[in-house]
């Protein structure tokens, strides 16, 4: 309400903003902009001075007294307050006086992904009978997100089962767990983990997630009717694995019992003895049992009394005997590889994903379950390799280089697929191999001389040479000289070119000079003076001399065996030549000498 000229006039008034929000956990410099407050008595004169009060004002908030944008001054939490609940006033400048009524408003904080879904009740233990149909109830799992549940999928949770497959299957909204597998037996296996994952946004890339463990036993029901003891595979060898008796009338030494198995299906892998307490026959294990090989074993056993009355031993009535069937019980087993260990060669120019070997293992149960392969983390850090869990075949991950790790040491593990539990491990070296990558050079830039009064084709000095990689051959260069009589006031200085070649895959190859002087010697070539001029590349040629060619003769020291980083050649000698004239070309001077 304002007064006009003529008059008192009530004009409809009314606050204009769209609804506010926060985004949690802002991690910007600057105050987070959250929206505008505006009156329609507002004309953008600056007449309206707008202020704040309510949760947070000036504290958490703020808002600019002449334009109404409202900014947030630090970071906020939605799990902690969802929204702030503040109001606004809108006054005359000058006066101070209200322009409207206050106005109340609610700035909302808005969700973000930064809480993972939790089982709060874990873990959990549940029970289901033995041999149940499969999709039989279990129990169900509950995960909590606290993130906003209205907002987006950060709180839409989808379940998985990481560990306990084939045997329970869960529901990927409600959690509900089932039975997966048929005819499921408690006298085999009474306990079972699983391991269940809740994730959000839907179960998406990016999204945050939990797990909890549930601990399920199989409760018992009566299908099996009594029968005999079968013996695991896995029974150590001098173990009981059974027990008979023979009853005999007599009292004291006449009732000893002695037992022996008849020789046949049982004798090689059975022995048995008697307790003198209750004359009792124990049938012991003599060899280790297996079951993928034989299944049953069925054999008889003799009794007879240890103390025999020769007046009735005629009457053959003081022996009997029994049969015996030993069932062989099949017990799970590791995956087995066809090696005990696994070494594989691979060149360190090897392209990321090239397949450099394979390793195999088998389940030899009856079940012959399928095996899954993985590498163990914690002997590959830096993840070089990569491994198929379906075929077994290894893959570089990463650039090798065996300058840095010539010898990578790897294990795999292979996991049974119908028993997750049972594993295997293997070792894997994989070497890698050396590629030429790097040039034989000079050791050093090389200074010799020759004397004024040299005689022609005397190998005047040897040059050591040395290869960037490995040891060398021999490697020597010897000069020799092809003319008598050399002037220090014609040529001083000889620069000579040295190619310097290995027999690698693929060839590498350097060039060097030598630098030579022409000195004063005695006659014994003992020196005596030599020039002191700075060495330096000419740019042309003077008129007495020309920068000789080298004539090399190459010996090949080994054969195609033989390994790159050895220098493969030996320069047998360095040949110096001077030109007939200085006018010959460089193609005439080189095929006369």
């Amino acid at each position: 309400m304002r007064n006009g000229a003529s008059g008192i006039q009530r004009v409809k008034r009314g606050w204009v903003w769209n609804q506010f929000f926060v985004l949690e956990e802002y991690m910007g410099s600057d105050p987070q902009y959250v929206g505008k407050l505006h009156t329609d008595l507002d004309k953008g004169e600056s007449e309206v001075k707008y202020t704040l009060m309510g949760e947070g004002a000036g504290s958490i908030f703020t808002i600019d007294a002449t334009t109404g944008d409202i900014h947030a001054l630090r970071s906020l939490d939605r799990e902690v307050k969802p929204y702030y609940t503040l109001r606004a006033q809108a006054v005359d400048i000058d006066t101070n006086r209200p322009l409207e009524p206050e106005s109340e408003f609610v700035i909302k904080v808005q969700d973000i992904n930064d809480n993972e879904p939790k089982f709060l009740e874990g873990p959990y233990t549940a029970s289901v009978l033995e041999m149940s149909p499969v999709g039989t109830y279990v129990m169900q799992v509950t995960a909590t997100d606290a993130d906003d549940p209205t907002y987006g999928n950060s709180a839409r949770v989808v379940y998985s089962i990481l560990h306990g497959q084939p045997y329970f299957s869960v529901d990927p909204k409600t959690g509900i767990i089932r039975t997966a597998l048929p005819n499921m037996d408690r006298e085999v296996k009474e306990q079972y983990q699983v391991l269940i994952q809740a994730k959000d946004m839907g179960g998406q890339l990016g999204g945050l997630a939990g797990t909890t463990t549930i601990n399920i036993t199989l409760s018992d029901v009566n299908d099996n009717p009594p029968r005999f003891s079968k013996i695991p595979e896995s029974s150590a060898v001098g173990s009981a694995v059974g027990r008979i008796k023979a009853h005999d009338l007599d009292i004291g030494k006449n009732a000893e019992v002695e037992y022996n198995v008849v020789p046949g299906d049982g004798d090689n892998m059975f022995d048995i003895i008697t307790n003198e307490h209750n004359q009792e026959g124990i049938i012991i294990l003599k060899r280790l049992l297996d079951y993928e090989t034989k299944k049953a074993y069925t054999f008889k056993v003799d009794a007879s009394n240890a103390h025999l009355d020769p007046r009735f031993h005629s009457l053959g009535a003081f022996k009997d005997t029994a049969t015996v069937k030993i069932n062989v019980l099949d017990v799970d087993e590791p995956p087995v590889f066809t090696k005990p260990s696994y070494e594989m060669d691979v060149y360190e120019d090897s392209p990321v994903g090239d397949i450099i070997g394979a390793v195999t293992a088998q389940d030899l149960d009856a079940s012959n379950s399928p095996v899954r392969y993985s590498i163990d983390w914690k002997s590959d850090l830096d993840s070089y390799f990569d491994i198929d869990p379906v075929e077994g075949t290894i893959s570089t991950n990463e650039l090798l280089d065996t300058e840095s790790i010539a010898q990578h040491n790897i294990t795999i593990v292979a996991t049974k697929l119908s028993n997750p539990v049972l594993t295997s491990r293997v070792a894997v070296t994989i070497h890698v191999l050396d590629v030429n990558e790097f040039a034989p050079e000079l050791a050093i830039p090389y200074e010799s001389f020759v004397c004024e009064n040299a005689k022609a084709g005397r190998c005047w000095q040897r040059s050591q040479l040395e290869a960037t990689e490995g040891e060398l051959y021999d490697n020597t260069a010897g000069i020799v000289t092809l003319q008598s009589s050399f002037r220090r006031h014609s040529q001083k200085i000889y620069f000579l070119p040295v190619v310097i070649q290995d027999s690698g895959y693929p060839v590498q190859s350097s060039t060097g000079i030598l630098t030579i002087r022409v000195c004063g010697c005695e006659s014994d070539g003992s020196l005596l003076t030599c020039s002191a001029e700075a060495i330096f590349l000419p740019v042309g040629l003077s008129t007495g001399a020309l920068i000789a060619i080298l004539l090399c003769i190459v010996i090949l020291l080994g054969e195609s065996f033989m390994p790159h980083s050895l220098l493969l050649v030996r320069i047998d000698c360095v040949r110096l030549f001077i030109p007939v004239s200085p006018t010959q070309s460089v193609n005439q001077r080189s095929q006369k000498y």
